[in-house]
């Protein structure tokens, strides 16, 4: 999962499906990261309204760090999920090109919500948080849905 600054979408993701994860009895089969494609953040825990907007729907983020994404990632990961436009052309300028293909938006797995891009919330209040909220639990659902019919989990 990546965004900017890997302090509210991107750890929130990382939050949401590996709580998605555990409930659905493939986290031992998964590996779930998140990072930021700019270093303002690192070593930084999620912002704090990520936090209590994630805690009030039952994800703890609390133990989440921000990173910068790395070339490795690419090949660390089979799916590199951006946020958004500019996250997507940060990651694939960095990508290495034999591994372009893992990287997607997360919006492609949204199967009830119609969006291009999860929002950046930063800016904004709370109902930005709550956004973000729906648009990744919405897609970590379809994400998990394709690995299983795919064989993949």
């Amino acid at each position: 999962m990546v965004c900017m600054g890997n302090i509210c979408r991107s750890p929130t993701a990382e939050g949401v499906l590996r709580r998605m994860a555990r409930e659905a009895g493939l986290a031992h089969r998964l590996q779930i990261d998140s990072a930021g494609t700019h270093d303002y953040h690192i070593g930084a825990a999620p912002d704090a309204r990520a936090c209590r907007h994630a805690g009030a729907r039952g994800y703890d983020l609390s133990a989440l760090r921000a990173r910068q994404l790395v070339r490795e990632d690419f090949e660390r990961f089979d799916l590199v999920l951006v946020m958004d436009a500019a996250n997507e052309a940060a990651a694939r300028a960095l990508c290495p090109p034999q591994w372009a293909s893992r990287i997607a938006r997360l919006t492609d797995f949204c199967s009830t919500q119609a969006c291009t891009e999860v929002p950046d919330p930063y800016y904004g209040a709370g109902e930005g948080f709550e956004r973000v909220l729906d648009l990744v639990e919405d897609a970590c659902r379809g994400l998990l849905q394709q690995l299983r019919a795919q064989g993949s989990t």
